[in-house]
């Protein structure tokens, strides 16, 4: 018999709720048996529960251990703690994988770049430790811990073993932040003993930067904080076409959710004019995590083929096609 897959499914703000309903057709595609739960988090439940994120949805995703979720709204500078921060914390999701590389029919000034980033998810400067030490005078901790550190250089070195690529770069900023990120060098430099097989790194987040933009064929797999991840994992988005076609994972030793890291785009919401690739490509991530690595490969060879054949396509990437008429595209090609 058929395994059935269980599957926490929060559809989110905006777009959410399109590309959601896109990606589980494409799922069911697949031909694989699914069984979804699907929880309003977000703007939808903020002022019913008070929070972004209800505890029965992350009760939810304890028990089933799988997530599929949508981009949820977060307000800038005001308004309540970010609900993606917070599922990570909840469920312990350390680790932010987010693959960037190519697609084909995708036309930018960068070729080749086939890179990964792993991002260690759980503290840093998203913390959230502020205060106000007096008027007009902010202070905002960041929290390096040995712990952390460690689990998440030993996730990029065994991604890396495992993918059989060649090198695992730390970025970091320990010229000037000589302790806190001190520490997690001296910690990725341990763990790099325990791989002589790969070449380990060091590179300085703004020299990083410079090399993303020149030559991001020289990278393969980079580690880094909570702050430095964000901000560069969006950076090398840029590279290969926009957040709307890069996928991500948060991984835990207990509990995955997978989702888009785009925003709600509340200007087209209900339009039927969204991208889905970036959440196509997140679910397609969810299937390796649960072991169906062919239909894994089936969905984003689907996705290869429609774009390019550069004929059915959203209107981000060009084209005139509804979010419907791609997705469908998808499911044909599969």
């Amino acid at each position: 018999m058929a395994t059935t897959h269980k599957i926490v499914l929060l559809p989110g703000d905006g777009i959410g709720p399109e590309i959601t309903t896109a990606t589980r057709r494409v799922l069911e595609a697949t031909g694989l048996k699914f069984e979804f739960e699907e929880y309003l988090c977000g703007q939808a439940v903020a002022e019913q529960y008070g929070t972004l994120l209800p505890d029965h949805v992350v009760e939810a995703l304890r028990r089933v251990g799988t997530g599929l979720k949508g981009p949820i709204g977060t307000l800038i500078g005001k308004g309540l703690p970010s609900a993606n921060v917070a599922l990570r914390k909840a469920g312990d999701l350390y680790a932010n994988y987010r693959p960037c590389r190519n697609l084909p029919g995708i036309v930018t000034p960068f070729q080749d770049v086939d890179l990964i980033i792993i991002r260690e998810n759980t503290e840093d400067l998203y913390s959230g430790l502020e205060h106000e030490v007096a008027p007009g005078v902010v202070e905002s901790i960041k929290v390096i811990t040995e712990k952390a550190s460690t689990r998440i250089a030993r996730f990029a070195f065994e991604t890396a073993r495992k993918l059989g690529r060649r090198k695992v770069t730390a970025i970091h900023k320990a010229n000037i932040m000589k302790v806190s990120d001190g520490l997690f060098l001296d910690c990725f430099r341990n763990v790099a003993k325990d791989y002589p097989g790969l070449n380990a790194e060091e590179m300085l987040v703004d020299h990083a930067c410079t090399d993303l933009v020149s030559s991001p064929q020289m990278f393969d797999v980079m580690v880094m904080e909570n702050l430095f991840g964000d901000i560069l994992s969006d950076l090398c988005a840029g590279l290969v076409g926009g957040l709307g076609v890069c996928p991500a994972g948060n991984i835990g030793e207990k509990a995955a959710v997978f989702e888009p890291v785009h925003g709600t785009a509340p200007d087209i919401a209900g339009q039927n004019k969204a991208n889905p690739t970036a959440m196509i490509l997140s679910a397609a991530m969810m299937l390796d995590h649960l072991g169906e690595t062919a239909a894994a490969q089936r969905v984003r060879d689907a996705v290869s083929k429609t774009l390019s054949a550069g004929k059915i396509r959203t209107g981000d990437l060009g084209g005139s096609a509804t979010t419907t008429q791609f997705t469908e595209a998808i499911c044909a090609a599969l």
